[in-house]
């Protein structure tokens, strides 16, 4: 039976680098709303960004669903920053009869400042593709918002360490 695995982490723990590393071996495609975002508007939704980003995900969420519904596997990844969302997106799945796992994909705080380190750079260097840069301004606002799980609310963990 198919199933929808969600990445659940915080910007640059490694979510699109474990949806790759698991891809093969669920025979998956990968649905990701940050590559969405650039292939439709280049990251350009300014003030809109919240407006755009609740429908973007709402969106995907539902495709999702219908894509295990059709029999494939998928990988979802979203970061589920908050315990509302990780409850709104189990209780979606639950309610269509969707076979689903969260993976919270945890990153140490040494990990986390290279993987963040890294991405700017490849931003600046020209080859960021569907990411932006992430200044100390940027992260202490969504440090902020970020609402590390609680085992209950996820079925499994990757923790990406260098």
């Amino acid at each position: 039976m198919a199933k929808a695995i969600i990445t659940c982490g915080k910007i640059c723990s490694g979510k699109s680098f474990y949806s790759n590393k698991i891809k093969n071996e669920l025979n998956a495609v990968i649905i990701s709303p940050d590559e969405a975002t650039y292939d439709l508007i280049n990251n350009e939704q300014g003030e809109f960004y919240n407006i755009f980003s609740e429908r973007l995900n709402n969106y995907l969420t539902k495709k999702v669903g219908e894509i295990v519904q059709a029999g494939a596997n998928v990988i979802y990844e979203r970061g589920l920053w908050s315990k509302k969302e990780r409850k709104k997106i189990r209780e979606f799945y639950e309610n269509m009869g969707i076979q689903y796992e969260i993976h919270y994909i945890y990153a140490d705080n040494e990990t986390w400042k290279k993987n963040i380190d890294e991405r700017n750079k490849r931003i600046t260097d020209g080859n960021g593709e569907s990411n932006f840069y992430l200044n100390n301004g940027l992260m202490k606002k969504l440090e902020l918002l970020w609402e590390e799980p609680d085992s209950s609310e996820v079925d499994f963990i990757y923790e990406n360490t260098r």
